[in-house]
């Protein structure tokens, strides 16, 4: 998402909060260390899981592996919800991310991301690419997905805000 329209909620927001920018909202998602991923199984109940996610053209990126609980849900509802942020109420950003999760299968695409997954924590995250899959010599293979937000809130803490960021329209 590129310059999104940003407003925020004056209900929920205190008198003189100032919307967390989108720059200041993509940073908090370039550098999370972790994210938190909502599913929907079939039968209407969430699945959460923590996961690396990596923030790349616009989009969170994840992982999981073809037999785990969160690509059988996504299977049948590719909707997620992704959040991240501080365990603190006074201090930080917290970003929650909707929209849907697609396959991400092109090898150029899946090259840049296995470099961007390298970046994080300390280098652990280290991906080889396969037949539109990551490889590794821990996990096996592991299904990549994009999320392309539909809305991204940002709660900022302190001085409570409460922000919106959506796409403009095409």
């Amino acid at each position: 998402m590129k310059d999104p329209i940003t407003s925020i909620d004056t209900r929920f927001s205190d008198p003189d909060a100032e919307p967390t920018s989108w720059q200041a909202t993509q940073e908090v998602l370039e550098n999370a260390q972790m994210t938190w991923v909502t599913t929907v199984r079939a039968d209407g109940r969430p699945h959460v899981a923590p996961l690396v996610a990596v923030w790349l053209d616009g989009a969170l990126h994840f992982t999981t592996g073809p037999d785990e609980q969160k690509a059988v849900n996504l299977a049948v509802n590719p909707n997620v919800v992704l959040t991240t942020g501080r365990d603190t109420w006074d201090e930080g950003v917290d970003v929650v991310v909707e929209g849907p999760a697609v396959r991400v299968t092109d090898r150029k695409t899946l090259e840049r991301l296995a470099a961007a997954w390298r970046t994080k924590w300390d280098g652990r995250w280290v991906y080889e690419v396969g037949d539109g899959v990551f490889l590794n010599d821990v996990a096996g293979p592991a299904l990549v997905f994009a999320v392309e937000p539909t809305k991204v809130l940002a709660f900022g803490k302190g001085t409570f805000s409460h922000t919106r960021h959506v796409p403009r329209p095409a």
